[in-house]
């Protein structure tokens, strides 16, 4: 008995040293996949569902790809989990938002991600809403399933 105690003990020292848990690794993991809007808001404005239809975001190892009809859009996530509301800066490497980091916020669980963007790279959203007369952006996905 003692044997499984000291085995089961080691083991859940081990796992949180070793990188195998913790926020900022579950998120990764858990964000990854292709999304679809659901709703979204432009500076305090619904954003047009016949222009969400074209959207599609995909995530895979830190890496994004957005179409938007026929116009891609490419770059690097770094997920922020442990902020309060959690944090994520978006880095285009290709397309129209090449050289430029956004800053915004996200919420997510297994099959919903809500992320609020600051489209001029200004200031990180402090909350899941736009204001008239800004470039923020709230966009409730849904994930796609396969």
């Amino acid at each position: 008995m003692r044997h499984i105690l000291f085995v089961l003990a080691m083991l859940f020292l081990w796992l949180p040293v070793n990188g195998c848990s913790g926020p900022e690794k579950e998120d990764s993991k858990m964000v990854e996949g292709t999304w679809l809007p659901v709703d979204a808001e432009l500076g305090g404005q619904k954003f047009p569902d016949e222009v969400l239809k074209t959207f599609k975001l995909t995530i895979t190892d830190g890496k994004y790809t957005v179409n938007v009809g026929e116009q891609i859009d490419k770059g690097t996530i770094k997920l922020e989990p442990a902020t309060k509301p959690k944090a994520i800066d978006i880095t285009g490497t290709e397309g129209p938002n090449k050289g430029k980091t956004i800053l915004a916020i996200y919420d997510l669980t297994v099959d919903a991600l809500r992320i609020c963007y600051d489209l001029e790279g200004k200031q990180r959203p402090t909350e899941f809403k736009t204001v008239k007369d800004t470039q923020q952006f709230l966009v409730n996905y849904k994930r796609m399933k396969s």
